[in-house]
């Protein structure tokens, strides 16, 4: 009989984090849990503590760090907090670790868990945005085996024959078009939180909801690409796709494209991080192909998304301009989301601080965090002077 697999979930009460959970509930004959963590929500991540028997909760806010104490009362889970916590919890002794806290947060305990060699699920798309290089340089230096789960990274995955990139012509990657596709520059002044969190197609926490609607998001999808496949960045094209049933496609040298297809789920791609080189069931909506009828492409517009433009100058441009960039838009989202700026202020707010700061050449994983730093507190700066 083969042994479970030990698995750590960071960010475990986010979009990502709950899918996760809704597996490894499914196949607890297959996976026990090490460690689970959380930045605030000490009664999702309590829970799922107690659901999952994990061994281990961490709560990343530490003033947060009495009231786990009390809602995991009377269990054998240990419980810890703060920063560091997060980081020793990701060198616990697992065999997996999904890596999905949002944003700049992600990057040291996704590192740590590299770190140890083992495999890491991918959902934290910042990490490779803001130090890519670095990132895959520790990757092949400890052994780890980095498994995308962005549904579009995923799908790329799992259509690729090889790594040989003399067989690989173009990799397209798909994008909803987000809650205003159809809408004009004039209408999209005016959005609301509201709407913008308003996805058509998949359920996703805040942050990535915005992104979404900007394109931010695969804008991102972009620069990780770039570093997960052996492809030339101007090889990698974005295609907006509205039924987001093709979640991403590669076409090789012969003409034959493939692609991966199924219901907007993300307990697909994480089922497959989980489980690869195997698979096992989830029990996710099935396509009817029927009911269907059509699938959609057109080429995204630069003028009324131009995230996308910015992401890939940050991408063509390298050194700390994708950090730049990130940085920039974390803290633009979260003043939309606090109704402090419009909806195309988040751009406007990413252009300009690329433009005042400008990039240098990425050395270490040190200046990774200083560039992050800088450029949070610049943009904080910027906006309350607005």
């Amino acid at each position: 009989m083969t042994s479970k697999k030990s698995v750590s979930v960071f960010g475990v009460t986010g979009s990502i984090g709950a899918s996760t959970v809704d597996i490894l509930k499914s196949h607890t004959d297959k996976y026990c849990v090490e460690a689970i963590t959380a930045h605030r929500n000490v009664d999702a991540l309590a829970k799922a503590a107690r659901d999952l028997g994990a061994k281990c909760a961490v709560i990343g806010d530490a003033s947060r760090y009495g009231a786990l104490c009390d809602a995991l009362a009377g269990s054998d889970i240990e419980v810890a907090a703060g920063e560091e916590a997060l980081i020793e919890a990701a060198e616990r002794p697992s065999d997996i670790v999904i890596a999905a806290i949002v944003g700049a947060a992600g990057l040291k305990p996704t590192l740590a868990a590299i770190r140890r060699g083992v495999r890491v699920g991918l959902a934290n798309k910042e990490t490779l945005v803001c130090a890519g290089a670095l990132m895959t340089a520790e990757v092949v230096k400890h052994g780890a085996t980095l498994i995308p789960v962005d549904s579009e990274h995923s799908a790329i995955f799992q259509v690729l024959e090889d790594r040989k990139d003399d067989r690989i012509d173009r990799i397209l990657l798909t994008a909803s078009g987000g809650p205003f596709r159809e809408w004009s520059l004039a209408d999209m002044k005016s959005v609301t939180r509201a709407q913008a969190l308003a996805h058509p197609n998949w359920e996703m926490g805040a942050k990535i909801s915005i992104d979404s609607a900007t394109m931010m998001n695969k804008g991102l999808e972009l620069i990780e690409a770039w570093h997960l496949f052996p492809v030339p960045e101007g090889r990698i094209e974005i295609v907006v796709h509205p039924q987001s049933v093709v979640h991403s496609m590669v076409e090789y040298c012969d003409g034959s494209v493939l692609a991966q297809l199924g219901s907007p789920d993300m307990r697909t791609p994480i089922a497959y991080a989980l489980s690869w080189p195997d698979r096992i069931k989830v029990d996710a909506p099935r396509l009817d192909f029927a009911t269907i009828g059509g699938l959609n492409f057109q080429s995204p517009d630069l003028e009324r998304f131009p995230a996308l433009r910015l992401a890939r100058q940050a991408l063509q441009e390298g050194g700390t301009l994708p950090t730049i960039l990130n940085g920039a838009n974390e803290v633009a989202v979260e003043a939309f989301l606090n109704d402090r700026i419009g909806f195309l202020d988040i751009a406007n707010t990413v252009e300009k601080m690329m433009t005042k700061i400008g990039s240098s050449a990425l050395t270490s994983l040190e200046q990774v965090f200083e560039t992050d730093a800088l450029v949070r507190r610049e943009t904080a700066n910027y906006l309350a002077s607005v």
